[in-house]
């Protein structure tokens, strides 16, 4: 028995063939459209801030050290034991305070000596000068001879003589007893004392008692290289310039004071010249020998573009930024920076003041490609000392 094919097909073995071929065509045509389709990448969400037009000043930014304005190294003039102190260690000293007290008795004993010795002296004197006085009379007689009359001058010019030396201790008894009382010579804050009541003090060891430290105005002094040395000289053609002191812990605190002083002499062995800075410091901010960064200012740039740090991405050719155009599309461009102003960057050339550029997103940024622009609250607010410090983060 043989089987053909109509023996196990339902349908007629030409309309079976007729049905199929279209379901087929159909199944092919479908693929081939859906394959022609591209398929479009999203918009990337990014953050974006508005450029700046702000002044801002050009400076060249050093490390400077706290100095302070006057040192004094108190020590005793006299000889003898401390018999009182007067102060509290790292007490603000006011000029002319008394700090200590060495024993005055053995110098009031010299002037007490020097003032019995005026006295004797001056009772000569007036003696000498009634004899000189009698004298002068018999030698007009010649009842006494030019000797005796001269012995008479002699002895009157002798009380003179010794009346002066007898002044000129009482004068130095009376300023030995001052110096018994040690006192600030200046305004300033002092050190931990060195020596304790009772030590014996003895003039010409060189013993320091104290030291003190005027803190207002303040010193801060700092380098710079020979090479901006030109810089400096040409910008102080227009006035004083001025420096700006915070440290490295607050920079929002700034402090700001006039260059007051530049060496004579490039150092040989480090090529840079020392700068001086005078602070106004009355509430004591500035401390000596604390390091601080110093920022000489020699110019002011107008109408500087600024925008955020972290909106440049670097590159083997330099600086880019993404600029958000109308449309919503980024633009890469390259940009020639300048300063930093606090947080933000000076755009010399590549944007424009107005213009948004991303800061949060570069990296999933294709050049051309959409974005869209998203609020960051993370995202710290730009900000620069001097003029540009109210730059916001704007959404658009």
């Amino acid at each position: 028995m043989s089987y053909g094919w109509s023996s196990f097909s339902p349908f007629p073995r030409g309309k079976t063939f007729l049905v199929c071929l279209p379901a087929l065509f159909v199944l092919g045509c479908g693929k081939s459209s859906q394959s022609r389709s591209p398929m479009e990448r999203p918009p990337v969400p990014v953050s974006v801030t508005q450029s700046l037009s702000r002044e801002v000043p050009v400076y060249l930014e050093e490390i400077g050290r706290c100095v302070a304005r006057e040192v004094v190294n108190r020590q005793a003039q006299v000889s003898g034991p401390i018999m009182g102190i007067h102060f509290r260690d790292g007490e603000d000293l006011k000029a002319g305070q008394l700090l200590f007290t060495i024993d005055p008795r053995p110098y009031q004993a010299q002037l007490d000596q020097a003032n019995a010795n005026l006295a004797q002296y001056q009772a000569a004197l007036k003696l000498a000068k009634s004899e000189l006085v009698r004298y002068e009379n018999l030698i007009k007689t010649n009842y006494v001879s030019r000797q005796d009359y001269e012995i008479k001058v002699n002895a009157v010019e002798v009380a003179e003589t010794q009346i002066k030396a007898s002044l000129a201790a009482i004068a130095t008894a009376k300023l030995n007893i001052e110096y018994c009382s040690i006192r600030s010579p200046i305004e300033g804050r002092a050190s931990h004392r060195l020596v304790d009541v009772g030590n014996q003090i003895t003039v010409g060891q060189s013993q320091t008692l104290l030291v003190i430290q005027r803190l207002d105005p303040i010193y801060v002094d700092f380098t710079v290289s020979e090479n901006e040395l030109t810089r400096v000289q040409e910008s102080m053609k227009a006035g004083t310039l001025k420096v700006e002191v915070y440290f490295p812990e607050s920079p929002a605190t700034i402090r700001t004071g006039d260059l007051t002083f530049i060496d004579n002499e490039v150092s040989g062995a480090t090529a840079t010249i020392k700068l001086r800075a005078t602070i106004s410091n009355s509430d004591h901010y500035l401390w000596p020998g604390r390091f601080v960064k110093a920022r000489l200012i020699l110019s002011t740039l107008k109408q500087a573009v600024l925008v955020p740090a972290p909106a440049l991405v670097d590159s083997a050719k330099g600086p880019l930024v993404y600029v958000v155009k109308k449309d919503s599309t980024a633009e890469l461009r390259p940009v020639t920076t300048g300063q930093r102003q606090g947080d933000l960057l000076v755009i010399l050339k590549g944007v424009k003041a107005g213009e948004r550029v991303v800061t949060v997103g570069q990296m999933t940024i294709t050049p051309g490609g959409k974005v869209r622009i998203e609020e960051t609250p993370d995202l710290p607010v730009p900000q620069a000392s001097g003029p540009a410090t109210d730059n916001k983060k704007r959404k658009s």
